[in-house]
């Protein structure tokens, strides 16, 4: 018999956010979300996003044993962007069980249809900068510390309840030369003489806080035309700068401004933290933390995880004076490849980005939707 039971105290909570740990024990692919990030995000008293989403998390049993998680989030914020009545599931894990499944998205959208949405879509988070996207192929390679993993037996329980593709990511490695690729440094040498453009990177973490600040209201603008986007409030912003600045190598977080000093585009890789939380199974103590450290000095692997450019600055140069920073940096620092964020396969723009590059096009995952009958 499958129960399913709300997640309402703080031992289900650990066990919620837990559980995944314990389905993928034995997949060597598989990187654990950081337990300490995920207790803040789905706080009701820590996340600013319900400011403006309602969440309810929920674990599924049978004879017992708990066998799949899921949350669905109502984003109001969205759905008043696009006239839609939407709930997104997130953070679904269950075994190899279509029953299980089945339960589990019943379960979000009788609690959706109560709150009067009329069609389900996911895996989708609070926002943009939440992780996303279904694994659908790839599934062969570890997953970054921005991404999930899942089993491919996931896409086949889409399928038979009658999900279908509501959007694609594709994502890149993008594999480091050993010399700069002059195409680019030429473009960036003409860009700066022609426009004036002025490079900016903080020389301490204290430094970086403000350029953040405006990096992320850039972020808002550049990427507003995007599926499933939402503008970060301030106190989103606060909060992401708290998560994420003792984690940068201030050589890869890098900003530009024009000529009249208004910040038109910033990029922010970061070194690729899956193998250190791998290891310590997503907790920080007693030796995760030390593992995390280490990796920001000691690393060959890179996380991309944003570049923005203001739109009306968009192909004019910045981008690739960005991607010529950022690969100096790389260069310098003994990087051997950069695993790219999941980019929407639609998102040419982005995608012609890596053309001076060496890729393989290795993952891909998807964000499903069904309506709510």
């Amino acid at each position: 018999m499958i129960t399913i039971k709300e997640v309402n105290n703080k031992r289900m909570l650990k066990q919620f956010i837990d559980y995944p740990v314990h389905l993928y024990k034995d997949v060597k692919e598989f990187v654990p979300s950081l337990a300490m990030d995920e207790i803040m995000n789905l706080d009701p008293k820590k996340n600013p996003a319900f400011e403006y989403c309602d969440a309810k998390f929920f674990l599924a049993y049978k004879d017992g044993k708990i066998v799949g998680r899921i949350g669905g989030i109502i984003n109001h914020a969205h759905n008043d962007l696009s006239g839609g009545k939407r709930v997104r599931f997130t953070r679904f894990d269950v075994i190899d069980d279509i029953e299980v499944t089945k339960a589990l998205m019943n379960t979000v959208t009788d609690w959706a249809k109560s709150q009067g949405m009329n069609e389900i879509i996911g895996p989708l988070g609070f926002c943009d900068l939440d992780k996303q996207g279904m694994l659908i192929r790839g599934f062969d390679q570890m997953n970054l510390f921005i991404t999930y993993y899942n089993h491919p037996y996931y896409v086949r329980h889409m399928e038979e309840l009658g999900f279908v593709k509501d959007a694609d990511w594709i994502e890149y490695k993008v594999f480091i030369p050993a010399n700069s690729i002059e195409r680019l440094e030429r473009i960036s040498e003409l860009t700066i003489k022609r426009y004036g453009y002025k490079l900016i990177k903080a020389k301490t973490r204290k430094e970086a806080i403000p350029l953040a600040r405006e990096a992320l209201k850039l972020y808002n603008v550049a990427f507003a035309p995007l599926y499933g986007v939402v503008p970060l409030t301030d106190n989103q912003i606060e909060l992401f700068i708290k998560q994420f600045v003792m984690l940068v190598n201030l050589d890869y977080v890098i900003f530009v401004r024009s000529q009249s000093d208004e910040l038109i585009g910033f990029g922010l890789s970061f070194p690729s933290f899956a193998e250190a939380v791998k290891k310590s199974n997503g907790k920080l103590f007693p030796l995760g933390w030390y593992r995390m450290m280490r990796t920001i000095k000691h690393h060959d692997t890179l996380e991309m995880g944003l570049i923005a450019v203001k739109p009306e600055y968009q192909g004019r140069g910045v981008n690739a004076l960005l991607l010529a920073e950022g690969l100096k940096a790389s260069i310098k620092n003994g990087v051997r490849v950069a695993e790219t964020g999941p980019e929407l396969e639609v998102n040419n723009k982005v995608l012609s980005q890596w053309k001076d590059f060496e890729v393989e096009q290795h993952k891909a995952r998807r964000s499903w939707t069904k309506p709510i009958i």
